[in-house]
């Protein structure tokens, strides 16, 4: 791909986001009802290429439950209120109530709480009884210390999430997780990222893991942007991995790995276009947030607002506008694409001529002058 001129001592490859690219209707089109929008992680098959971002604001074990009923799947955040608190609905409760210019600062001190072991195991728990397919979360910084508590609770997908995971961390000040020798001694599939470029997704995937975060999570609560400066475009992102993986699906011998993107969908279009960038799922939360249901009651954060040297994350209003089943499912009594969004994916694929996921990744795309 050609490079622009920033400067006369600065290049730079030109990146596209999901709001400059569009699908392109095929010459065939098909039945949304004859559409499927399955797909199948490790022993893990779920019928909507969703996952749920591991965010107090959205995924509470009940919502986990809920989600794993309507077909997909909710990572829990094992450091997140419910590991930090037994009853943290109190706590859910006044962060709602907070005003702008206090919600940052008294995040903070909310999620200085310690971690309890014992919670892990229970939240886990809760999720496994009701029979639905259990994953949780834990930063590249925690991994090493708490795992152990997240296998023994038997959790059936382990997330490594942070706001940019490496194979290869480099620290003078403590022995840095090993990523592919962790994955090796696991017996459960693991899911890696975030990421965004075809080099570092390679990495990742040569670590053992069975999916990778494409992007920075966050989304509309992220400021990762305006505090580091970092920011890669989701449609190139999706692209660049998705090249990785079939590169290293001929390298591997034909050893398939997930590519999920994470983070920038908003809309149900957004979600549409990731898959036909390459994306195999989508991990989206401030859709979900809008629920009914959802613990944050009409606001959404993630893990990196409470951060306690360097916030790049907001408490930010997105309103209520339905149920989980609404939102997911339909009907929608919204024009914008906020509402029944795996029925929108289904028609998409239908317009385009597509009768599965795999094969709607082939879809032609173009780029908006």
């Amino acid at each position: 791909m050609a490079e622009v001129e920033i400067g006369r001592g600065k290049t730079g490859r030109r990146a596209y986001g999901f709001e400059d690219i569009g699908v392109v209707p095929a010459r065939r089109t098909r039945d949304p009802e004859e559409v499927s929008t399955a797909w199948q992680i490790d022993a893990y098959r779920f019928e909507l290429p969703l996952v749920v971002s591991p965010m107090d604001s959205v995924v509470s074990p009940r919502t986990a439950i809920e989600i794993g009923r309507l077909g997909g799947l909710a990572v829990l955040d094992l450091e997140g209120l419910w590991t930090r608190y037994k009853d943290p609905e109190p706590l859910l409760a006044e962060i709602v109530e907070l005003d702008d210019d206090r919600a940052t600062e008294r995040l903070q001190e909310i999620y200085a709480e310690p971690i309890q072991e014992d919670l892990i195991g229970q939240r886990i728990q809760e999720v496994r009884d009701a029979g639905v397919v259990t994953a949780a979360r834990l930063s590249p910084q925690r991994t090493t210390r708490l795992h152990k508590a997240v296998i023994d609770a038997g959790v059936d997908i382990f997330v490594i999430r942070g706001t940019t995971v490496s194979a290869e961390h480099v620290s003078g000040r403590a022995e840095p997780l090993n990523l592919k020798q962790f994955i090796y001694e696991l017996d459960v599939p693991v899911i890696v990222g975030g990421c965004a470029t075809y080099q570092a997704a390679l990495h990742l995937m040569r670590t053992g893991a069975a999916g990778v975060l494409v992007g920075f999570g966050g989304g509309s609560a992220h400021t990762t942007r305006t505090v580091l400066g970092v920011s890669v475009p989701m449609a190139t992102s999706v692209g660049d991995v998705a090249a990785a993986r079939r590169d290293y699906l001929d390298e591997s011998g034909g050893r398939y790995v997930h590519v999920i993107a994470d983070g920038g969908m908003s809309r149900s279009g957004d979600i549409v276009k990731a898959l036909a960038c390459g994306a195999d799922a989508v991990m989206v939360g401030s859709p979900l947030a809008r629920a009914v249901e959802a613990p944050g009651r009409g606001y959404h954060w993630g893990s990196e607002a409470a951060h306690a040297m360097l916030p790049r994350g907001a408490r930010v209003g997105v309103g209520t506008i339905g149920t989980l089943e609404q939102i997911v499912h339909g009907p929608s009594a919204m024009p914008d694409g906020s509402m029944n969004l795996m029925g929108a994916l289904r028609r998409a694929m239908a317009t385009a001529g597509y009768s599965d996921l795999k094969e709607f990744q082939r879809v032609e795309v173009v780029v908006h002058q």
